[in-house]
C-alpha cells in the first residue's frame, strides 16, 4: 500500500514551491484548440518536439478547429509527424476536438451536464488517458484536479521514499486540498514540472530546493 498524501502535505509542497521558484506562467496556448492540441501530442514524447508540430499547424489552422476538421486526414497526420505516433494522435484529435465541437465548446454547460462523471466521459474519447483528462480538466475546465504525471511522480516519490511506476499509482493517494483554486491546481503542476525538467536523478534532487525538506 503506498504512502497517502495528505492535502495538508500538498500544501506544503505547493507554499515550498511559491517561496524558493520562479512562478512557473500559465500554459502556454492561444486558445483552448491549442491546448488541445498540446495535451495530446505531448504523450510519448518532448515539448520541443510537440512545439514544432504546433508551428507546422498555426499557420495552416490557426488553431481552428474547423480549420482541421477540413484537412484530410493524411494531411493532418504528415503535419503532427514531429510529435511521433502521428497515425493515432490525429485520430485522438480529430476525436477531441468533435466531442467539444457537439458540446459547442461551452464548457460550462459541459461541466454541469457531467458533472462527478466528466473525467469518466473525457476517458472515453479516442487518445484521452487519465492524464490528458486531468489536463482537460485542470486547464480547460479549470477544476481542482492533481496532475499525476512523471514529474510528480519522481518528484513525491523522492519525497516519500515510494516507488509510483504508474500515473494511477500516484493519482489514487493524493488527496488535493478543498480550499485550493483552479488557477492554484494550475500553478502546482507547472511548478512541479519545471522543478521535474531540472532534478531527475536523487542526487539532483538532494542539492535542490527540496533536499532536506520532509513531507
Amino acid at each position: 500500500m503506498h504512502t497517502k498524501i495528505t492535502a495538508e502535505q500538498i500544501h506544503k509542497v505547493y507554499a515550498h514551491f511559491k517561496q524558493y521558484q520562479d512562478h512557473p506562467g500559465k500554459w502556454s496556448a492561444e486558445n483552448p484548440v491549442e491546448l488541445i492540441l498540446g495535451a495530446i501530442l505531448v504523450q510519448n514524447t518532448t515539448w520541443t518536439n510537440v512545439q514544432k508540430t504546433l508551428d507546422n499547424l498555426r499557420p495552416v489552422t490557426n488553431f481552428d478547429a474547423d480549420k482541421i476538421f477540413d484537412l484530410k486526414t493524411e494531411e493532418l497526420q504528415e503535419l503532427i509527424r514531429p510529435s511521433g505516433f502521428f497515425k493515432n494522435k490525429a485520430k485522438a484529435i480529430q476525436s477531441s476536438l468533435k466531442w467539444f465541437k457537439n458540446h459547442n465548446w461551452d464548457y460550462d454547460a459541459i461541466a454541469a451536464k457531467y458533472g462527478k462523471n466528466l473525467r469518466k466521459e473525457l476517458l472515453k474519447l479516442h487518445g484521452v488517458g487519465q492524464e490528458t483528462a486531468d489536463v482537460y480538466q485542470v486547464f480547460i475546465f479549470h477544476q481542482n484536479h492533481f496532475i499525476a504525471d512523471a514529474y510528480a511522480r519522481r518528484l513525491f516519490g523522492y519525497l516519500t521514499g515510494t516507488e509510483f511506476k504508474t500515473y494511477q499509482d500516484l493519482k489514487a493517494v493524493v488527496t488535493m486540498p478543498d480550499d485550493f483554486t483552479p488557477a492554484d491546481a494550475e500553478d502546482l503542476h507547472g511548478y512541479i514540472d519545471n522543478f521535474g525538467k531540472l532534478h531527475k536523478k536523487p542526487a539532483d534532487f538532494e542539492q535542490s530546493i527540496f533536499g532536506d525538506f520532509e513531507i
